[in-house]
């Protein structure tokens, strides 16, 4: 009999690549591990692993295990989730993996309604940039991930679907007394100090890039991985910055202002795919997509009636 707990550790060494980094993720040593992996090859009776100098790596039927396990965890999941609420409400532990401001705008004001609403619901919050919320749904350490499939380092494949969410646009943030009218000529900027997220980020490799497409290169004064921090420069008259719209706290003095041309992301949820979904999971993205869009937003949430994670209308990565 297929045990979960070990399948978990194949299918988290299929994501990451190494023993030493599954340890790391299950919280294990390394040689702990190795033993419970060659403990699930005599189960199986079959070959999963080869090694290949100082490493190992998965055989054939090796992939075809670890592939499948995640769809056999989900399935297991959704089993123990049905029995709980057989009869009941949904209930459970959902964990959703974010970017910074979708935390703010659309996951905690979910979780604060949920509370009233489904007091058997457990939400718990990860803040996650793109390229680290999808390795996150893929080994079971998210339920649901919100996130933008405009960067191009996101790895979607088709063992997950996407539910498209909202569209919101990329502003010039500016003190009050730089602030203009109509659309902003990014080139028009290139000599003011800027404000930028860490280095690698989702925010920094965009605006990097669209500086660099207006023909400058931005002198960088400041980085922080925090918007209200991003938004208190810009209001204390040190910098400029480029945030999507739904970062903008009404609560500082700032002008924001698009861009020519208009730039836009793409906000998406994303949950494995899988035999169904689990009705919690469910009936958090849907209690986010019911939320109204924060003033001062041009994003328009979609309508719940037009898809979500139980509906006809996923787009399929």
């Amino acid at each position: 009999m297929l045990n979960p707990w070990r399948l978990r550790l194949l299918s988290l060494l299929d994501t990451l690549g190494t023993v030493r980094a599954v340890a790391e993720a299950a919280n294990l040593s390394a040689s702990s591990v190795s033993q419970q992996l060659a403990v699930l090859e005599t189960e199986t009776r079959t070959q999963l692993l080869e090694r290949t100098g100082r490493r190992v790596r998965l055989t054939p039927a090796g992939l075809m295990l670890a592939r499948r396990a995640r769809a056999i965890l989900d399935h297991i999941d959704t089993v123990e989730a049905e029995l709980r609420s057989l009869g009941e409400e949904p209930a459970g532990l959902v964990r959703v993996g974010a970017f910074q401001s979708a935390i703010h705008t659309l996951a905690v004001p979910a979780v604060t309604k949920l509370a009233r609403t489904h007091p058997h619901v457990d939400v718990e919050l990860l803040e996650l940039e793109p390229h680290e919320s999808i390795p996150a749904l893929r080994v079971g350490d998210a339920d649901l991930i919100i996130t933008t499939p405009d960067s191009v380092e996101l790895p979607l494949g088709p063992d997950v679907d996407v539910v498209p969410l909202a569209t919101d646009p990329i502003v010039l943030v500016v003190p009050p007394d730089k602030a203009g009218r109509g659309p902003a000529d990014l080139a028009a900027y290139a000599g003011e100090p800027w404000a930028f997220d860490i280095p690698q980020s989702y925010m920094a490799n965009l605006v990097t890039r669209l500086c660099r497409q207006a023909g400058f290169e931005p002198r960088v004064v400041c980085r922080f991985s925090n918007y209200l921090m991003t938004l208190e420069h810009v209001e204390a008259g040190l910098s400029v910055a480029l945030l999507p719209a739904l970062a903008v706290d009404p609560r500082y003095r700032v002008a924001t202002r698009e861009l020519a041309p208009a730039v836009t992301r793409t906000i998406t949820a994303v949950v494995r795919r899988g035999s169904r979904p689990r009705a919690a999971v469910d009936l958090v993205l849907e209690t986010m997509r019911r939320l109204p869009m924060p003033a001062g937003t041009q994003g328009a949430w979609v309508s719940p009636s037009q898809g979500g994670v139980g509906a006809d209308h996923r787009t399929t990565s």
